[in-house]
């Protein structure tokens, strides 16, 4: 059978300075020292990485990250060293604890029509940013899309986040998750929640599907899972994953009820409800003619899927809106959602769940 190692090279002018700091205080074991007489190079191994540091090496000596549950109890509590050849040691937590920034309010208008690039992500998906300056790294809102259909080279992963919804609004795709049965059709109209941390896996999709994808906080992590195979043997839709469960809601079976907005009627994906209020997902359409309101929730994201509309703000230039353009209200500001065609859709997401609006 084959064998194979991989090495990283750190360059040093006197290995014996090194061997001490390697050993003892990164806690690294030795496994290969020579020549005998005058050592020139040494192999180290530990923590899931393997060093050969080599006497007049060539390489500058680099940045060694070591990642720890316990980064206080290691290298004296030390977060960052220099080692006798120069290089760099970072000590940091293995699972850092996820940070939610402030929200930075801003009210945003991100119209189609202006051209916002798309932009090739992972997977070899296109992705458009629909408010670019993500609140403060709040929030972050994706329009995606696959422009040819089938197998999508995806693997099996989850993302350290607060809240991530996949709402489709043109095609298929069939994605796979953890304790939740055989793989599942999202079709337009229909919306996923991955709860924090679910492994899943995209499948396959239609040609030209696309999404709406939000993620909370923006800068998140995507880890992949070389373990998990999916379908997992257990459905188990009860689940809880950081006090959120899955949710897989498909619009031809909801029903529509009085909006938050007043001459509107909406659609609730059940969001607000599985999340325990982290967040609300709605599909709102117009019955009459909606007031200025105000509303004060945190973030307030808005995607006009269908129809037409014009966005009026207090103080603001008002905004014609067609499908593909987004916009965020900050709390507190007075808009209303004016000249509504009779086609208009839009969907809105909120956090927390459900916001306090008040007509003014």
């Amino acid at each position: 059978m084959t064998q194979m190692r991989a090495e990283i090279r750190l360059p040093t002018e006197e290995l014996r300075n090194d061997l001490p700091f390697f050993t003892k205080v990164l806690k690294m074991q030795l496994d290969m020292i020579y020549p005998a007489d005058n050592p020139e190079v040494a192999v180290l191994s530990g923590h899931g990485l393997r060093l050969r540091i080599q006497k007049g090496a060539p390489e500058a000596p680099g940045t060694v990250r070591i990642l720890t549950d316990d980064p206080d109890g290691f290298a004296n509590g030390q977060r960052s060293l220099i080692a006798p050849n120069g290089t760099r040691v970072e000590i940091d937590e293995l699972n850092p604890p996820l940070v939610l920034p402030a929200t930075e309010h801003a009210f945003v208008v991100r119209r189609l029509a202006d051209q916002a690039p798309w932009v090739i992500g992972r997977a070899g998906m296109h992705y458009r940013d629909l408010v670019p300056s993500r609140l403060g790294g709040a929030m972050i809102a994706s329009h995606i899309r696959i422009p040819d259909g089938g197998p999508v080279p995806d693997m099996v992963h989850f993302h350290k986040v607060g809240f991530q919804l996949i709402f489709c609004i043109k095609g298929w795709v069939d994605v796979v998750y953890e304790d939740q049965g055989p793989k599942i059709r999202l079709t337009a109209g229909d919306c996923f929640i991955q709860p924090p941390e679910i492994r899943h896996r995209v499948l396959e999709a239609s040609d030209g599907i696309e999404v709406i994808e939000i993620g909370v906080p923006a800068d998140h992590v995507t880890e992949i899972d070389h373990a998990m195979t999916l379908p997992t043997p257990h459905l188990r839709p009860e689940r809880e994953w950081q006090g959120q469960r899955f949710v897989h809601n498909q619009a031809a079976k909801a029903a529509f009820a009085p909006f938050r907005i007043p001459g509107f009627e909406a659609r609730d994906t059940t969001i607000n409800e599985n999340t325990k209020g982290v967040a609300s997902v709605m599909v709102a359409r117009p019955t009459g003619t909606a007031p200025w309101t105000r509303h004060e929730g945190d973030i307030l994201f808005t995607f006009v899927m269908s129809g037409q509309m014009t966005l009026e703000g207090e103080g603001k230039d008002a905004f014609r809106l067609s499908p593909g353009d987004a916009f965020v209200i900050p709390p507190g500001l007075a808009t209303r959602y004016s000249d509504t065609t009779q086609d208009l859709e839009l969907l809105e997401v909120s956090l927390p769940g459900n916001p306090v609006t008040i007509a003014v």
